[in-house]
């Protein structure tokens, strides 16, 4: 049995989503707020892991247009599967939507990561916020959605 689960919420009632993305993004990896917080938040849907007491572990957030993006597992819960079931309810979401592709900005750190769950690099490497990042991308397989 997992120690957390994963649900959706919306980024004005749920502040631990903030506080998950200002430990990760700005004070672990340097991010400067005027990136981090880009205005779309409000549109996008967000998933977030919540451990057993009810705290915000992890975030994840998909926008209109198939953009995944801004996840983050607070550095004490990494490595027990806690991402790939916030990109999973991501996909999910997705896919409730319509898309047929989903897209993402990885970090090269990340591209095994995202690589394992079927995303695709492409194009250049690229720095945002000073950290070298590649283009992925996922594409519905049709045959697969019954």
């Amino acid at each position: 049995m997992n120690d957390y689960r994963i649900t959706t919420a919306r980024f004005d009632e749920e502040p631990g989503i903030r506080m998950i993305r200002e430990t990760v993004f700005m004070a672990e990896q340097g991010v400067p707020g005027e990136l981090e917080w880009d205005g779309l938040d409000h549109e996008a849907i967000h998933v977030v892991a919540r451990n057993r007491n009810g705290e915000v572990i992890g975030t994840g957030r998909l926008l209109a247009n198939g953009q995944i993006g801004r996840m983050a597992v607070l550095p004490a819960w990494r490595g027990r599967g806690i991402g790939s079931a916030m990109l999973q309810a991501l996909l999910d979401e997705a896919r409730r939507m319509g898309l047929k592709r989903v897209f993402l900005h990885a970090q090269i750190r990340a591209l095994p990561f995202y690589a394992r769950h079927g995303f695709e690099a492409f194009g250049e490497t690229f720095l945002d916020a000073d950290i070298p990042h590649r283009a992925m991308e996922h594409h519905f397989d049709a045959r697969k959605e019954t």
